[in-house]
């Protein structure tokens, strides 16, 4: 499967904020906005002026890369989207919130989206008892996640824990830390979403 392999400050940087792309280091010195508040490359630091194009795609670059999906996955959520009642640009949020690999991140047993990923494809979590290895599973309320029982005594999963004991877990989830399950209470609402991007530009965009 096609995933993105360069340094991912770079992104970060490109979208002039900080995307939690790589964990607890997002939030020291060493983050890469941090350091160098301006865009990559040779031009990087060169006034531009921004079309109405321009904002919609990087609003779509943007999403895409907090979330960690490409392309023509992220189409498909898109068209998933539209097929929905409520608005699509928070249909689209919603959808993108309720990923397997963000669940597990937002339940604080990731580090960042990129090793809640890695730890879900290594078959670490199940859902209502099942495993589940596939990060783009589409969890639904009532489901429960888990972290294995033989997960439980791994060394990396005990330290994620403990380095995320005090995570803020959003109110569409419920946790129980002495069980190690979470619960999927309802489907996350726009104000649930602590991404700071105009979806109604990606719907003007894929509207063209």
């Amino acid at each position: 499967m096609a995933r993105y392999t360069d340094a991912v400050c770079k992104l970060c940087r490109r979208e002039g904020q900080k995307l939690f792309l790589k964990g607890a280091r997002c939030y020291t010195d060493k983050c890469g906005v941090t350091r160098r508040a301006y865009a990559p490359g040779q031009h990087g630091q060169g006034r531009k002026k921004t079309s109405e194009y321009g904002l919609q795609l990087r609003a779509k670059q943007m999403t895409k890369r907090f979330y960690g999906v490409l392309e023509s996955q992220f189409r498909g959520y898109y068209d998933l989207a539209t097929r929905k009642e409520g608005k699509t640009g928070d249909e689209l949020l919603a959808i993108l919130e309720s990923r397997l690999d963000n669940v597990v991140y937002r339940l604080g047993w990731g580090n960042s989206r990129a090793e809640a990923r890695q730890l879900v494809v290594h078959g670490h979590f199940t859902v209502d008892g099942k495993r589940v290895d596939i990060p783009s599973y589409l969890t639904k309320p009532g489901e429960v996640i888990s972290i294995k029982e033989k997960s439980r005594q791994s060394e990396k999963i005990k330290a994620v824990i403990e380095a995320n004991s005090a995570h803020p877990i959003p109110k569409w989830l419920d946790i129980n830390r002495d069980t190690l399950e979470g619960k999927i209470i309802a489907l996350p609402t726009r104000e649930d979403i602590d991404l700071a991007v105009d979806e109604t530009l990606i719907v003007e965009l894929y509207s063209k």
